[in-house]
C-alpha cells in the first residue's frame, strides 16, 4: 500500500504531462496561417510523399571530350598547290567527300589535278591550308573529328571510385544545354589518378548524333551508387533548414491556407529526392508537403488572432487565442461571461470541480487496491 501511495505523484505527473502535450499540439509557433492572397503571392505548391525505389547518387563534375580514335587527318598524296577553297572550321564533312584539289608539280599542260577526299565524316576541327598554298605529303592539311559520339569525363574522388563499376549509367547535365539530362554509360577509367586533386577520371560514352555537344563543355554527373526499394521520400525542395534544424511544411486539411511545420530527420539524398526517417509518423502518404514557397513559410509569422479566427470558422466553435481547444473551465468561464456571471467565480468553481474529480479518481484507485490487498492476505 505504501509503495502505491508513493507512486501517486508519478501518476499525477504523467497525467499533467499528457494534458500539457495535448495542449501544445496546437502550438502556434509551428503553424503558418495565410490567406488566399498570401498563398498565391508566395507561389506555394505541394505534393505527396512517396514510397518507391530510391537511388543514392554520387555528384561530380567534368568536361566533354572528343574520342581520340575519331580524329581523321587529311593530307595530300602529292606535292603541289591548293587550287580549290578548302572547307572552313566547323563545316560538316561526309565520308568520301572531296575537301580540296591539289595541282601537281609534275609537268603537263595543264598540270594534273588530284582530288583529296575525307577518309571519314565529321566536323572540321582544325584547318592548316589556304587556297593557293603549296602543300607536301608530309604535312597535315586539316583535322576532321567524328563527333557523333563523345566522351563525358568525370573527376571521381579516389575515396568514392570503388562505388562505381564499368557499365553503370549516369545522369549527365551539360550546363550550356539548360536542364536537359543525358544518359551516359561508363566505359572505362583513366589510366592514372591525379595526385594534386585526388581524383580519378571516369569516362562515359554519350550519343551526339545531333552534334550539340562540343569539346570542353562543363558537365555535372549524378552517378547511381546504390538502389533501395520502398523508401519513404519527398522532393529535396521541400526540405528547409540545415541538418540540425531540418523541417518541412505540410498542408492542414482542417484549416484553409494553414501549414504546419514538421521537424524531419533526413537520410540519404540524391539530385531530386530526400529520404525521410520517420519517428512519430508526423508525415504520411496522404499529407501534402510544400515543395515551393517553404522559405517564405519559414520566415512568416502568423498572428494569433488570425489563427484563432481560422480555427473558429473551420470548427464552428470558439478556441483560445493560441489556437488550442478551450478547457472545461474556460468554456464555463466563457458561458458565465455571456450570462453576466463574474469570470473569477466561475473559474474558481470549475477548478474545484476538476480537483474533486481527480481526488475521487485517486481515492477510488486506492480503495480498489486495498480490497485486493485484503483478499490476498486472507
Amino acid at each position: 500500500m505504501k509503495s502505491f501511495i508513493t507512486s501517486i505523484p508519478v501518476i499525477l505527473s504523467f497525467i499533467i504531462f499528457t494534458a500539457h502535450a495535448q495542449e501544445t499540439k496546437l502550438d502556434p509557433s509551428i503553424m503558418r496561417q495565410l490567406d488566399q492572397f498570401a498563398e498565391k503571392n508566395a507561389g506555394i505548391k505541394t505534393t505527396e510523399p512517396t514510397v518507391s525505389t530510391f537511388q543514392t547518387k554520387l555528384f561530380c563534375i567534368g568536361r566533354i571530350q572528343t574520342i581520340p580514335s575519331n580524329h581523321i587527318v587529311v593530307s595530300s598524296r602529292i606535292s603541289g598547290r591548293v587550287v580549290t577553297r578548302p572547307p572552313a572550321v566547323g563545316d560538316i564533312i561526309e565520308k568520301g567527300q572531296i575537301v580540296l584539289k591539289v595541282e601537281s608539280r609534275q609537268p603537263g599542260s595543264p598540270p594534273p589535278v588530284i582530288p583529296v577526299k575525307a577518309a571519314a565524316g565529321g566536323v572540321v576541327f582544325e584547318s592548316h591550308v589556304k587556297l593557293g598554298e603549296p602543300v607536301d605529303p608530309s604535312e597535315e592539311l586539316m583535322d576532321i573529328i567524328d563527333m557523333s559520339q563523345v566522351w563525358a569525363v568525370a573527376s571521381i574522388p579516389e575515396s568514392k571510385a570503388s562505388l562505381i563499376k564499368v557499365g553503370q549509367t549516369a545522369d549527365i547535365k551539360v550546363i550550356s544545354m539548360g536542364n536537359a539530362t543525358l544518359k551516359g554509360k561508363l566505359i572505362k577509367f583513366g589510366t592514372q589518378a591525379d595526385s594534386d586533386s585526388g581524383t580519378l577520371k571516369a569516362i562515359f560514352l554519350l550519343d551526339n548524333s545531333e552534334l550539340k555537344l562540343r569539346p570542353n563543355m562543363l558537365t555535372e554527373f549524378q552517378i547511381t551508387t546504390s538502389t533501395r526499394e520502398k523508401v519513404f521520400s519527398i522532393p529535396r525542395s521541400a526540405i528547409q533548414g540545415d541538418k540540425l534544424t531540418a523541417h518541412v511544411f505540410k498542408k492542414d486539411y482542417d484549416i484553409p491556407y494553414r501549414y504546419i511545420k514538421v521537424p524531419v530527420v533526413v537520410g540519404e539524398t540524391n539530385d531530386t529526392s530526400a529520404e525521410i526517417i520517420l519517428q512519430d509518423k508526423e508525415l504520411n502518404l496522404i499529407d501534402e508537403v510544400v515543395i515551393k514557397g517553404g522559405y517564405f513559410l519559414t520566415h512568416h509569422n502568423s498572428s494569433s488572432s488570425s489563427l484563432k479566427e481560422a480555427l473558429d470558422a473551420a470548427h464552428g466553435h470558439e478556441h483560445n487565442e493560441d489556437g488550442s481547444e478551450l478547457s472545461a473551465a474556460e468554456k464555463a468561464e466563457k458561458a458565465a461571461e455571456k450570462t453576466g456571471a463574474t469570470s473569477s467565480e466561475n473559474l474558481a468553481s470549475s477548478k474545484i470541480v476538476i480537483m474533486l474529480t481527480v481526488a475521487c479518481a485517486v481515492l477510488t484507485l486506492m480503495l480498489v487496491f486495498t480490497i485486493f490487498k485484503k483478499q490476498d492476505a486472507s
